[in-house]
């Protein structure tokens, strides 16, 4: 089923969906995925159970929307004029939201899922990065409009070496990031 807050025009959806977001997010950080429900997030964010499924008509839907459309998950694409300066930004985001006390515990969360073709959450977690994967092409696309690239770039592979930086240091080994540590990462990732 299409997800109905993808490309919504204004005025469609529920009103509440930020708060229905945040409170899906939160619960599946402090409860997990397996005790996650559509009946404690309409409690708890105020609507009456069948707003939320007719909206979203299933656990697995109400979350990968919440992860992907939740504004408290969300990044700036950054446009610094430099395929570096825009890597060090991403960096500096995606530390910013696994270090902050609302989103580092939902990342913990989405890393609980045992990976296997059956995992709801694993599967939900894959839409969420191929989400992020698609808005930071533009980032790419400058690059290799400005030179920047070498045209068999895997901006893929650079992002996951990024971003694992940030994953490993942060939620693997939960050691602090020093100043510096964006620009550290890319300078060592970044081909030259």
């Amino acid at each position: 089923m299409p997800d109905p807050t993808v490309n919504r025009r204004p005025g469609r959806g529920p009103r509440a969906a930020e708060a229905i977001f945040e409170t899906t997010l939160r619960h599946l950080a402090e409860r997990g995925y397996a005790r996650l429900t559509i009946e404690a997030v309409a409690q708890e964010s105020g609507v009456n159970k069948t707003t939320i499924y007719r909206w979203w008509p299933s656990k697995p839907v109400l979350l990968r929307a919440a992860l992907i459309h939740a504004r408290v998950l969300d990044i700036d694409i950054p446009d610094t004029g430099s395929l570096r300066g825009d890597l060090i930004a991403l960096t500096e985001q995606i530390t910013r939201l696994l270090t902050d006390g609302r989103t580092e515990p939902v990342a913990r969360a989405m890393t609980s899922g045992t990976g296997l073709p059956d995992d709801e959450l694993a599967a939900l977690t894959r839409d969420f990065f191929a989400d992020r994967f698609s808005r930071e092409q533009p980032v790419f696309a400058r690059a290799a409009a400005r030179g920047e690239l070498p045209a068999d770039a895997d901006p893929m592979l650079l992002l996951d070496l990024i971003a694992g930086a940030v994953w490993m240091r942060v939620l693997l080994r939960r050691e602090p990031v020093p100043p510096g540590f964006a620009r550290d990462v890319v300078d060592a990732v970044l081909p030259r």
